[in-house]
């Protein structure tokens, strides 16, 4: 602050610092440090160390220039032993860590800071209640979708905080990342990272971190806009089944309402994005969302329909197995990582560039292969839970996706995101020229690859599924990626 307001200008020359040493003056490298100190006595203020009486300024030094030398020395001095001190605390931590991990030592890491839904009592962590029940909140609102300010907003309402300052909403994305959730302090020493996992009570099992990591990497798509969040679009998954491009809703909001306020269902629509930008859609137009929401809401809460959607023919074998093979590779890339640590504790000199060059290659590795592990425990997960408790709460959800209740509307789509990886649109029917007026086609994919078809009366939202109807053939589900 001081250097920053005397390149400002804000020290008039002529003005004194005292300082014990030139030791609290700077403990950069030298070179730097002395640098400093020329930058000081050049804007003509004198340094005055209290500890020797000695001053230098640019009178002292044209008389005696040898200052300029014990200057240097005594930064040299100030320096080494700044240098071997921090050595030495991180050889410290060091140790404990790797204790720690061990299990022959429970004390206390003196790095970093510590959470703040933690307090320390009696030489140990425990929760702050009223901080965890904050963190809670906060986690509940962020999986069903909530967005920072309203989340913020509802935490204040209740009087309720988040850390020391207050609720911010910069706090949020950064706690749902924090390992110490799941009670791990994590923690970096001279490039070598350490997780010392129970030194903190729990708030998250590991599954349920697992699930917050894989709705976070989402969070750009789950996140609903608007008055009316929709639940089936700005996803990136709803496309267009005649030319595959992306299908957007649109909310006519200043039109004629219900009774009870609501917009009316024709002014809920959805449009392909090929059409609506004249890209050559072989099918124009374009159709209520209302029948495909109650369609897909009544669909997905019949505790059959959903089994075979999520399971099919695929099985949860697949997918453990999957998860398996990721766990795998990254135990391999641990391992590749813990041999190249060992090789650099073992250089006397300066660590090759080559080996802290691949050491960086293969942290950048793992941290992606932790992801997809965390995605595809998010999946088993999931699948494993298609039982008449997830069918029920697609059923609970129902009349308040009908009645445009926002949270309702968020949580339904919170399911959809987890459920499916397409939803194919056709919008005049399977068969434009013989059912254009009467029926919607849909093609739902699940994550897992199974696919479901759907005939929906255009006005009431009732459906007939594939296995009740002549299915209309080998649909084509597009390939592309739909644009953002």
């Amino acid at each position: 602050m001081f250097l920053r307001a005397v390149e400002d200008g804000k020290v008039p020359a002529g003005s004194v610092l005292v300082v014990e040493g030139l030791d609290r003056l700077s403990r950069a490298e030298p070179i730097l440090a002395q640098g400093q100190l020329s930058s000081i006595i050049g804007a003509g203020i004198r340094v005055i160390t209290a500890s020797d009486n000695r001053e230098y300024s640019r009178d002292v030094l044209k008389k005696d220039p040898m200052g300029l030398v014990y200057s240097l020395l005594t930064m040299i001095r100030a320096h080494e032993e700044s240098d071997t001190k921090s050595k030495r605390v991180k050889a410290a931590i060091r140790r404990q860590c790797q204790a720690w991990i061990a299990g022959t030592w429970r004390g206390v890491v003196r790095n970093g800071k510590d959470p703040h839904w933690t307090r320390f009592v009696d030489g140990r962590f425990e929760l702050s209640p009223e901080r965890a029940t904050a963190i809670r909140l906060m986690i509940d609102m962020f999986r069903q979708g909530h967005g920072a300010v309203r989340t913020v907003r509802e935490l204040t309402e209740r009087g309720l905080t988040m850390s020391n300052t207050g609720n911010l909403t910069t706090q949020l994305y950064k706690i749902i990342r924090n390992r110490a959730l799941i009670g791990e302090k994590t923690l970096e020493v001279d490039g070598e990272q350490f997780r010392l996992e129970g030194y903190y009570p729990a708030l998250l099992s590991p599954e349920e971190f697992s699930e917050l990591q894989y709705v976070a990497d989402q969070r750009g798509q789950r996140k609903g806009k608007g008055e009316i969040p929709s639940i089936v679009t700005g996803l990136g998954i709803t496309r267009c089944g005649y030319c595959g491009t992306a299908v957007v809703g649109q909310n006519l909001m200043g039109r004629k309402r219900q009774e009870d306020g609501r917009p009316q269902d024709g002014h809920r629509r959805l449009i392909c994005v090929g059409y609506s930008h004249n890209e050559g859609c072989s099918v124009g137009g374009s159709c209520s969302v209302a029948p495909i929401e109650r369609a897909l809401m009544g669909y997905c809460s019949d505790q059959m329909n959903l089994t075979r959607l999520v399971e099919g023919d695929s099985g949860s074998a697949v997918r453990a197995a999957r998860l398996a093979q990721a766990r795998t590779r990254v135990a391999e890339t641990e391992r590749q990582i813990e041999r190249i640590t060992d090789a650099l504790l073992l250089e006397s000199g300066a660590a090759p560039a080559a080996f802290a060059r691949r050491a960086r290659e293969l942290e950048e590795r793992l941290k992606g292969e932790r992801r997809e592990v965390d995605h595809l425990e998010h999946d088993l997960a999931v699948s494993s839970a298609a039982t008449p408790a997830v069918a029920q709460a697609w059923a609970e959800l129902v009349e308040g996706v009908e009645s445009l209740d926002y949270d309702a509307r968020m949580k339904a789509r919170q399911l959809v995101a987890d459920t499916f990886s397409k939803i194919v649109v056709y919008h005049r029917g399977f068969i434009p020229s013989e059912e254009d007026g009467r029926s919607i086609g849909i093609l739902f994919v699940s994550k897992h690859g199974n696919t479901r078809i759907l005939r929906v009366d255009r006005r009431t939202g009732e459906w007939q599924a594939s296995e009740d109807i002549d299915a209309p053939g080998a649909l084509p589900v597009p390939d592309a990626e739909p644009p953002h």
